[in-house]
């Protein structure tokens, strides 16, 4: 009985590792001008459907732009993309998204997130870790239409603001947390 149950998380291991390396490889972008163009096309679209999040943009130090992450799971899951890290407008640098979860989910999906770097410390730190693990290190919060009710420029008193959006796909929930952004070269 053990050794049938071992089994079968085995193969379960082996499903949801199958179903995220076929969808993860789309999510990188294939060249770093098409990164460009998809981060600015999902921050527009993000300004034109939610208008606090560009009220945010002209208060933010920095903004992190993950125009397309893909995510799958069958008890063990995964998700990557690839993104652009905005300074004064232009783009600075280039960022992955990495994430792992375990626990009762199935499906896959892909969204988009957008991070504005309120703060010279959040901005510090994204640079000067090997990788920042949401949940560690800056205080970042995501803007669902709970918190979007009570915030404004001059509610802001958080480091880093997240907002998902462009969600397609069937999974049972949709977290950041677990969340590791890594720079990369493009």
């Amino acid at each position: 009985m053990n050794m049938l149950r071992r089994s079968f998380h085995h193969a379960l291991l082996a499903a949801a590792t199958a179903a995220l390396m076929l969808c993860v490889a789309p999510a990188q972008a294939a060249s770093a001008e098409d990164l460009d163009k998809d981060a600015q096309q999902s921050l527009q679209a993000l300004y034109k459907s939610n208008p606090l999040a560009e009220t945010l943009s002209k208060k933010a130090k920095a903004i992190l732009v993950f125009p397309k992450i893909i995510k799958a799971g069958l008890i063990f899951g995964g998700g990557y993309g690839e993104g652009v890290l905005l300074s004064s407008g232009r783009i600075s640098d280039y960022y992955n998204s990495v994430t792992a979860s375990w626990g009762w989910q199935a499906g896959a999906q892909s969204y988009s997130y957008v991070v504005f770097l309120m703060s010279d410390k959040a901005v510090k730190y994204l640079k000067a870790s090997k990788g920042w693990e949401f949940g560690v290190g800056p205080t970042v919060v995501v803007v669902n239409e709970g918190v979007a009710k009570n915030l404004s420029t001059t509610t802001l008193k958080d480091d880093a603001y997240a907002f998902v959006s462009d969600q397609q796909g069937l999974m049972a929930s949709l977290s950041i947390e677990g969340t590791k952004i890594s720079h990369i070269k493009r």
